[in-house]
């Protein structure tokens, strides 16, 4: 009986955000070591259903770094990186594509076998992605940074309640595929869209003062304080562009944006549904 109760005080208290949230866009961006050949764990998946089925209106962009560099070296290549991202010649970029769409559909099936209507489609589809050859005082060859984004078909989607799915590669004005930062694609996507929330998963637990000490977790974070502590090096390495996304999203219209640890057991939910939360929240 009391486990029933719990379980009761929980949903009770889930029911005020699922009324604020309803019909509300959530773009969620998951990639890194967790995006396998085999798609992504079953327990994000499930906070994603759950969400569509309260009524939100969730789109998921995924990577799957470590899958293509498997694919690269299968192919003889060897995966090269500067200061975090990958270099991509011609051959790259069609095994990055190929790679990222394998992923995709597993994750699309996933969706649709646990009750769910889905759609996979990569950046470079619909002109969903346009963009620019990135330049740096390095060349990196076909990696891009995004110029323009069309939601068309994505509106149109999530209108229907349908979960669309989506992986990073843009087109420039070249006509040629380019490599783009997942993370910059989903916090694109969610200014274009304005939406509620930009949730970003990651294998932290959020933005921390002393990364040893779980307890300097920031819950709710202004971002002006987030540049401030990317320049005192308390966010450093591959947070940064992490960190930035989500800053840029605030700044472009989004509510709010979260960064989570996607190993806790259904964290979407209990970042999104509970009073507390677990991870950090940015606000402009």
């Amino acid at each position: 009986m009391k486990a029933a109760i719990k379980k009761s005080e929980v949903l009770i208290e889930a029911l005020p955000y699922i009324r604020k949230f309803f019909e509300k866009t959530i773009v969620i961006k998951y990639g890194g070591s967790a995006v396998e050949e085999k798609g992504i764990e079953k327990g994000i998946l499930e906070d994603v259903i759950f969400m569509n089925y309260a009524g939100m209106r969730p789109i998921l962009v995924h990577g799957g770094g470590p899958y293509i560099s498997k694919m690269m070296k299968k192919a003889g290549l060897e995966p090269k990186f500067i200061q975090g991202r990958r270099v991509t010649d011609t051959q790259t970029v069609h095994i990055i594509d190929k790679a990222l769409g394998t992923i995709n559909r597993k994750i699309v099936k996933a969706l649709k076998d646990m009750g769910a209507q889905a759609f996979g489609m990569s950046g470079r589809e619909n002109g969903l992605i346009r963009v620019k050859k990135m330049k740096l005082e390095y060349d990196l060859g076909f990696v891009g940074e995004v110029t323009a984004v069309d939601t068309t078909v994505v509106k149109r989607l999530i209108k229907d309640n349908i979960i669309p799915v989506i992986y990073p590669l843009g087109v420039g004005r070249d006509g040629n595929i380019y490599n783009v930062n997942a993370d910059d694609v989903a916090s694109e996507i969610a200014m274009a869209l304005k939406a509620e929330k930009f949730v970003l998963l990651t294998n932290v637990n959020g933005i921390m003062k002393d990364k040893s000490d779980p307890k300097t977790l920031y819950r709710t974070i202004r971002a002006a304080e987030v540049e401030r502590l990317i320049k005192k090096s308390i966010i450093d390495s591959g947070m940064i562009p992490k960190a930035r996304a989500c800053i840029n999203a605030t700044k472009g219209g989004v509510k709010k944006a979260h960064m989570l640890n996607a190993s806790i057991p259904h964290a979407l939910l209990l970042e999104i549904f509970t009073d507390k939360g677990i991870g950090t929240e940015i606000v402009k």
